[in-house]
């Protein structure tokens, strides 16, 4: 993999995508600046080569209008706080100003584009759109991980502009890397915990990984799913009924590769879904008509904890409950600290998907864990093994 470290580019415009699609209040100030703080050490590396960085981003999803709310310029302040260099600003992001622009910039300066989604066309991957935004770089990086899975004018068309002239940035090429290193190790045993809400969305995960973890620890309210489908009694805990085989082939397959299978041995369930229901422990597999399983049981949290402190390698994605409420977080945040701990021993840990993050970044543990993906539905993606269209076209 090229990377942008070992790249000369003094004196070239280097069209940079990255992710500013930061959280506003109606104040239009940023509430969570960890996006741009994700992308400071590809832009600094930029800068430290000689290279001007153009840099341009989506926010929200204005499809293809210009709504204020939504425009960039309100970042400009906070960007040339966090780099130290001076921000200019295209009010459009191609055309004849953004070129001028562009072509202007000088040592230790950075062009911010205004939002690409005010086009259409940058959603629709539109060649033309994309060989207008070419027009502003001599050189192409893509950095924005979390949108490499969406054919779009900016990760994916733009690059056929820059043949020879293309590589991953800083963030781009330690999510792949990070990521690999969980799919393809060669050390043993690698954990698997995946969780969440519904079997549906992480089938394509479950599949995929059954063939390179040695145990599949399986929670959140997607494990009733599982459950059921071997004969257990839930109670009114989520179920899709729909997925009863798949969920039984999952576990088949399993069987087949040598795959240990962890499901929950107890649970803690409520009589409503809410913080304040009334809380019972049941088995998993014997929960009474009227009570739905809402989190992990102690009985399950120490069978877990004696499989993770064992982990060379760790990949979590997915809550083992519903962590958003306290009375029934337990169990996510006992996750957490047994992926922690298991760091500390030498494991190598990667945290992804939207609830995991949040989950670890609440509890306090992001920095106790080796690698935390911003991907979201990229890594989801990039874990059912699809190649990435924004990845492709750096690649191809």
């Amino acid at each position: 993999m090229k990377s942008i470290k070992d790249i000369n580019f003094e004196g070239l415009r280097v069209l940079t995508r990255v992710d500013f699609n930061v959280p506003l209040n109606d104040q239009g100030e940023i509430t969570d600046d960890s996006r741009m703080q994700a992308h400071l050490k590809t832009i600094k590396a930029i800068l430290a080569q000689g290279g001007r960085p153009v840099l341009m981003s989506h926010l929200g999803r204005p499809k293809g209008e210009r709504k204020s709310e939504l425009s960039l310029t309100q970042l400009v302040g906070h960007l040339e706080r966090l780099t130290g260099a001076k921000v200019l600003f295209s009010a459009n992001c191609i055309g004849e100003e953004a070129i001028k622009l562009s072509n202007s910039l000088k040592a230790n300066e950075i062009l911010l584009l205004e939002n690409l989604r005010y086009h259409i066309e940058e959603t629709q991957g539109d060649r033309e759109f994309a060989k207008s935004l070419a027009k502003l770089g001599d050189f192409y990086v893509n950095d924005a991980f979390g949108t490499a899975h969406r054919a779009h004018a900016s990760t994916a068309i733009i690059a056929e502009f820059f043949p020879a002239n293309k590589a991953f940035g800083l963030v781009m090429e330690a999510e792949i890397l990070n990521v690999d290193k969980v799919v393809n190790s060669n050390e043993k045993p690698v954990v698997a915990i995946v969780g969440g809400a519904k079997v549906s969305s992480k089938i394509g995960i479950l599949e995929n990984l059954l063939s390179k973890v040695d145990h599949l620890i399986i929670g959140g309210g997607m494990a009733f799913t599982f459950i059921k489908a071997k004969g257990g009694l839930i109670g009114n805990s989520l179920v899709e009924e729909d997925y009863l085989e798949m969920a039984a082939s999952v576990e088949q397959k399993a069987q087949e590769l040598g795959v240990t299978l962890h499901l929950p041995q107890d649970v803690l369930a409520g009589d409503d879904f809410r913080n304040e229901a009334k809380q019972k422990v049941f088995q998993a597999n014997a929960i009474q008509d009227g009570w739905m399983g809402l989190d992990a049981g102690d009985e399950t949290l120490a069978h877990l904890k004696s499989v993770v402190s064992e982990a060379k390698v760790i990949l979590w994605n997915g809550p083992l409950g519903v962590f958003e409420f306290d009375n029934f977080a337990k169990g996510t945040r006992e996750m957490a600290h047994f992926i922690a701990e298991a760091t500390q021993k030498g494991a190598f840990s990667l945290v992804g998907g939207g609830d995991s993050v949040a989950a670890i970044k609440k509890f306090g543990l992001a920095d106790q864990v080796s690698y935390v993906s911003t991907g979201g539905g990229a890594m989801l993606e990039y874990l059912e093994g699809k190649l990435l269209p924004g990845i492709k076209a750096i690649q191809s």
